[in-house]
């Protein structure tokens, strides 16, 4: 398998609502997870080199769909909803927990959920939530702390540490503290995804 990836090589290429939806594909998924208004859609902006290929929505919470994008036909990165949205109906959250639950245990593709918290505050309860979720469908957390640049140098490792407390981080956990100002975060998280389709960050598919 070659390791590398393009990940300037990239495309949307369907949004679903249900399992019938998704690709139709054996590449390995890569999914993040996080409320609504955690900065998903520009840290995939920032990761692949684009400026509005995933859209930033500017009603949080607005469409609960599962989108996924083809990186050089090697991989899938899948934006997940998000969660937390106070005006969602109840109806909404149930099928929201449905779709997600379904996802995460049964998309045989899936090799890792990666978690996204604002690093300006402490994880919610949802956080830590769906933080219990990625480790029961998953061997490792990974914890993706979005908008470091919004803080001052002296809070950044403070906060990190608030968030690897709350969440219960454990040496086996990875915390990434990013920001789509620089480009420290961007190659840490392109170096995790290569490493992780090969096999390289942990074994995990008895395909590689």
């Amino acid at each position: 398998m070659n390791p590398n990836i393009n990940f300037n090589n990239a495309q949307f290429e369907k949004s679903a609502t249900a399992k019938e939806h998704y690709p139709v594909s054996d590449m390995f998924e890569f999914a993040f997870a996080g409320r609504s208004n955690v900065g998903k859609s520009s840290l995939i902006n920032k990761i692949l080199n684009r400026k509005s290929l995933a859209r930033v929505s500017g009603t949080p919470g607005k469409t609960i769909t599962i989108n996924f994008y083809n990186i050089d036909n090697k991989i899938y990165l899948v934006d997940l909803p998000g969660y937390g949205y106070a005006k969602r109906s109840k109806e909404e959250i149930a099928k929201w927990g449905a779709m997600m639950e379904d996802y995460l245990a049964n998309r045989e593709q899936l090799v890792q959920t990666i978690l996204l918290v604002d690093s300006r505050h402490t994880p919610t309860a949802q956080d830590v939530q769906m933080a219990e979720w990625i480790r029961h469908y998953h061997d490792m957390l990974i914890v993706v702390a979005t908008k470091c640049d919004k803080l001052k140098k002296r809070e950044v490792e403070e906060r990190l540490e608030d968030i690897a407390n709350t969440l219960s981080l454990t040496e086996d956990d990875i915390l990434v503290p990013f920001s789509t100002a620089d480009e420290d975060g961007r190659m840490t998280i392109i170096d995790m995804l290569t490493m992780m389709r090969a096999g390289e960050l942990f074994p995990y598919d008895e395909r590689l």
